[in-house]
């Protein structure tokens, strides 16, 4: 008899540990779960370059960079167009929750862009130590 009281009250227990822990996951703040994430806007002619809309989180205390770069497709060897562009980490609020950003993305001497072209436009986060990742890409028509 006294086994299967102790079987109770472990089996208790173990109910208890399992309603407590999942009342701590549900009242986690949901957005942490969700950080450092990027996604692409709308992309769009800015004489001379590009302007591309991205919606961003970060953790806090993250001190990266956010990168564009965009590309003409359709282009071969030399007369292929590159555009890129940053906002630097001073200017990024990163606080797990989602922000919206411009970033305004230059053309490299040479390239051009115009209404009706398609761009490849790759997003991602650049660190102080050299590595990137987040990456998010599209393809869109001007």
């Amino acid at each position: 008899m006294k086994s299967s009281r102790s079987a109770r009250r472990l089996g208790g227990a173990a109910a208890v540990a399992l309603l407590v822990g999942a009342g701590a996951l549900a009242t986690a703040p949901s957005a942490a779960a969700k950080a450092n994430v990027l996604a692409i806007g709308k992309v769009a002619l800015q004489e001379p370059g590009l302007q591309v809309n991205v919606t961003y989180s970060c953790d806090t205390g993250m001190k990266h960079q956010l990168v564009a770069n965009a590309a003409k497709t359709g282009g071969t060897g030399h007369d292929q167009s590159i555009a890129a562009g940053t906002i630097k980490a001073d200017k990024l609020v990163c606080d797990y929750a989602d922000h919206a950003a411009r970033v305004t993305l230059r053309p490299a001497t040479g390239s051009h862009f115009a209404k009706g072209d398609r761009v490849k436009v790759t997003v991602f986060y650049f660190d102080e130590d050299g590595f990137s990742y987040a990456h998010q890409e599209t393809v869109a028509a001007l």
